[in-house]
C-alpha cells in the first residue's frame, strides 16, 4: 500500500502537505505555465514565498495579491462606517497603509531569509508592480491600474482565510483552479511547514471563490506604491543610500534609546507651568546618567530651570530624597518639588550637615545638593561630612559653575559618586591618575606665560571630553535657542544679547592713591591669628594637617572679605573695620584673663 502510494503522482492528488512531491510550491510550478490570471488573498504574505515563486509567475498576465492587516479596531470601525454612508474614510485608508508599510519593513529587517534570496524576490516583486500587464487598457476597464502586479490591503485582522485562484487561458478546457488551507504565501507555508490544502477544478468552485475575492478587493486599500516606497526608502534593500543618510542611519541606532525614551516619560506639571521640552530631555537624560554612574551634574546655565528639572528628574525615580541648599533657599525648594508632586523628600540648610548626619542617613536613596561647586575644597570639614551624607547614595549636583578655580574643583564633586581608584567612567578607571596627570601638565608652565591660557584650555576640554560628558547635563541659552526654538516660542522668551566684557581700571590720585596701596599693603601683612588660634596652640593635642588648613582657610577667607569690602566702598570698609576690632578686643580680654575659650557651637564671649 505504501509502495502504491508513493508511486502516485503528488501534483494530480486533490491534496497536498508539502511532504516529498507534494508540495504547494511544486502544485504551483505545475499549474501556473497555463494560467492567465491569478489572485491571491493571504493573511501574510512574505517576500520569501515571493523568491520561490517569480520564475512560474513570469507567463502570468495579471496577478493580485489581497492581504489582511492586524490594524487596530476602531480604524476598521471608522472604515466601515464611512462606506456604509457611501463616503471613503481617506484617513483610515492612510493608516492602513502606515501599518502595511511598518510590517513590511519589520518583515524585511528581521527576515531569516538568505539576503540574496531576499533581495532578488523583492526586486522581482518590485519590477511586477512596474511592468505593464499584457492589455493595460483592458485590465484598467475592469478596475486594475494597468500593471503586472497588483497589491492591496484589507483593513481588518478578521482575514484568516488563505486561497489562490488561476484563471486558465479562454481556449483551455478548464475554467481555473482555487486551492485553498493553511498555507501562507511564505517560503514556509510553501515548502517548509507541514500543511495542509485542497485543490478545487470545478468551474462553480472558482466563480463563486473569484466573486468572492473581487467583493473583498473593491474594499481594499491599494499599497502597491507603499511597498515600492518602503523597500527602496526604508530598508536595507535601499541601493541609493548615501554616504550621509548611512551616517544618520548610525546615529539614530546609537541614539535609539534615548530618542525613545522621551516617549515614555509623561511629566507632571503645575498649573500653568509649560511642558518645555528641553527641560523634560534634561530630566530624561540626567536619569539615565544617575544609574549608569552613581550621580550626575545639573549644570545648565543660570535661567535655564534646573531646580525643575531636578524636580522632573525625581519624578522619575522611587526613593526617599535629601536637598541639601543655602539657607536662603530652603522654602524655595519645598514649595517647588511639592508643587510638582514630590512627596517623599526632606531640604536641610548646607549648614547643618553634621545635624544631619546625627539624625541618620539611612532613610535617605538620593541627595541633591545645590550650589554643589561651594564643596569643591575637599580640605574643609563641610565636604567632609557631605562626603558622608553622600557615601552609597546616588547623588545630583546642581550647579552653573562647576569648574571655578582648579581641576581639583571638578575631582572633588565627582568624588562625592564615584570611587577615586575604581571610577566607572569609560576610559578613565582611576580619576586619581587622571587629575594628577592634569596637574603635572599645568605646574609645568608659570601662570604668567601666555602658554598657560592655551594649556588651561586644552585640560577643560580634555576634562569634558573625558570626564563631562558621561556625567552632566548641561546646556547654555545659545544651545536652547539653537536646538529648542519651539520652546523659545512657546515661552515667549527673549535672552539679552551679551556685549563683550570691558575692563574698567578704578584710579586714585594723589594722597587717596597712596593710602589705598598701603593699605592693601598692611592688609596683607595681617596674619589673621584672632581666626587660626588653633595654629598656635601647642598643648597635648597635635592637630592634623587637615585640621591646620582648615586654620589657614578661615584666615585667608578673612583677608579676602577685608580687600574685596576695601575694593566695594571706603564706607563698607570702615563698616567691616569696625566689626574686626570689636571681635579682636573680646579676643585679647580673653587672652589677658588666663584662658581662650574656642567652640563653633557656643558663642564663646
Amino acid at each position: 500500500m505504501d509502495k502504491e502510494t508513493n508511486n502516485i503522482d503528488q501534483t494530480d492528488l486533490t491534496f497536498f502537505t508539502n511532504e516529498n512531491g507534494s508540495s504547494l510550491l511544486s502544485r504551483f510550478k505545475a499549474t501556473l505555465k497555463d494560467t492567465q490570471l491569478f489572485d491571491v488573498l493571504v493573511g501574510y504574505f512574505r517576500a520569501s514565498g515571493f523568491y520561490q515563486l517569480y520564475e512560474s509567475l513570469e507567463p502570468v498576465e495579471k496577478i493580485r495579491i489581497l492581504v489582511g492587516l492586524s490594524v487596530d479596531r476602531d480604524s476598521y470601525d471608522i472604515l466601515q462606517y464611512h462606506e456604509q454612508l457611501g463616503m471613503i474614510d481617506y484617513e483610515s485608508h492612510q493608516r492602513t497603509k502606515k501599518q502595511f508599510q511598518k510590517n513590511l519593513k519589520t518583515e524585511i529587517e528581521t527576515s531569516n531569509e538568505n539576503d540574496n534570496k531576499l533581495e532578488i524576490g523583492v526586486r522581482k516583486f518590485i519590477e511586477f508592480l512596474q511592468q505593464e500587464c499584457k492589455n493595460p487598457e483592458a485590465d484598467k476597464a475592469n478596475g486594475g491600474n494597468g500593471k503586472k502586479l497588483e497589491i492591496r490591503a484589507y483593513p481588518s485582522k478578521n482575514i484568516h482565510a488563505k486561497v489562490y485562484i488561476g484563471r486558465f487561458h479562454p481556449e483551455d478546457r478548464d475554467y481555473g483552479f482555487v486551492i485553498t488551507g493553511s498555507s501562507n504565501f511564505s517560503e514556509s507555508g510553501l515548502v517548509a511547514n507541514r500543511e495542509f490544502n485542497v485543490e478545487l477544478r470545478k468551474k462553480g468552485d472558482v466563480k463563486f471563490a473569484e466573486n468572492q475575492f473581487n467583493k473583498l478587493w473593491a474594499k481594499s486599500v491599494d499599497i502597491s506604491d507603499d511597498f515600492v516606497d518602503t523597500i527602496t526608502n526604508k530598508t536595507w534593500l535601499n541601493d541609493q543610500i548615501t554616504p550621509y543618510e548611512l551616517y544618520l542611519k548610525l546615529i539614530y541606532e546609537y541614539l535609539e534609546e534615548d530618542i525613545n525614551l522621551e516617549d515614555q516619560f509623561d511629566p507632571f506639571l503645575p498649573d500653568g507651568f509649560m511642558k518645555l521640552k528641553y527641560q523634560s530631555q534634561a530630566a530624561i537624560q540626567a536619569k539615565k546618567i544617575l544609574e549608569t554612574y552613581n550621580g550626575v551634574f545639573l549644570a545648565d546655565v543660570v535661567g535655564l530651570g534646573k531646580t525643575f528639572i531636578t524636580a522632573l528628574l525625581l519624578q522619575q525615580i522611587q526613593g526617599r530624597t535629601l536637598v541639601v541648599c543655602p539657607p536662603v533657599l530652603k522654602d524655595y525648594w519645598k514649595d517647588s518639588l511639592f508643587d510638582f508632586g514630590i512627596r517623599s523628600f526632606k531640604v536641610e540648610s548646607l549648614g547643618k550637615l553634621e545635624h544631619i548626619i546625627k539624625k541618620g542617613l539611612d532613610r535617605y536613596d538620593y541627595v541633591v545638593v545645590d550650589e554643589a561647586h561651594r564643596f569643591r575644597n575637599e580640605n574643609t570639614q563641610s565636604y567632609a561630612n557631605l562626603l558622608d551624607i553622600c557615601r552609597g547614595k546616588k547623588v545630583i549636583l546642581v550647579t552653573a559653575t562647576p569648574l571655578n578655580n582648579t581641576v581639583d574643583d571638578i575631582f572633588a564633586q565627582l568624588k562625592l559618586f564615584q570611587a577615586p581608584k575604581q571610577s566607572t567612567i569609560p576610559g578613565v578607571p582611576n580619576l586619581e591618575m587622571f587629575f594628577a596627570s592634569l596637574r603635572t601638565k599645568l605646574k609645568k608652565v608659570e601662570k604668567d606665560d601666555p602658554a598657560y591660557k592655551i594649556l588651561i584650555k586644552e585640560v577643560s576640554n580634555e576634562i569634558k571630553n573625558s570626564i563631562l560628558k558621561y556625567v552632566m547635563v548641561r546646556r547654555t541659552r545659545t544651545d536652547v535657542v539653537t536646538y529648542f526654538k519651539g520652546d523659545i516660542i512657546k515661552q515667549g522668551l527673549v535672552f539679552p544679547e551679551l556685549k563683550d566684557p570691558q575692563k574698567i581700571v578704578y584710579e586714585y590720585k594723589g594722597e587717596l592713591e597712596n593710602t589705598f596701596k598701603a593699605t592693601i599693603k598692611l592688609l596683607h601683612s595681617f596674619t589673621y591669628s584672632r581666626y587660626t588660634p588653633l595654629l598656635f596652640y601647642i598643648g597635648n593635642k597635635q592637630l592634623s594637617e587637615f585640621e591646620r588648613q582648615q586654620q589657614r582657610n578661615v584666615g585667608g577667607f578673612m583677608k579676602g572679605i577685608l580687600v574685596k569690602r576695601l575694593e566695594s566702598s571706603f564706607y563698607a570698609f570702615r563698616q567691616s573695620i569696625d566689626r574686626f576690632i570689636l571681635s579682636y578686643e573680646k579676643f585679647i580680654s580673653m587672652f589677658d584673663e588666663g584662658t581662650v575659650y574656642i567652640s563653633k557651637k557656643v558663642d564663646v564671649y
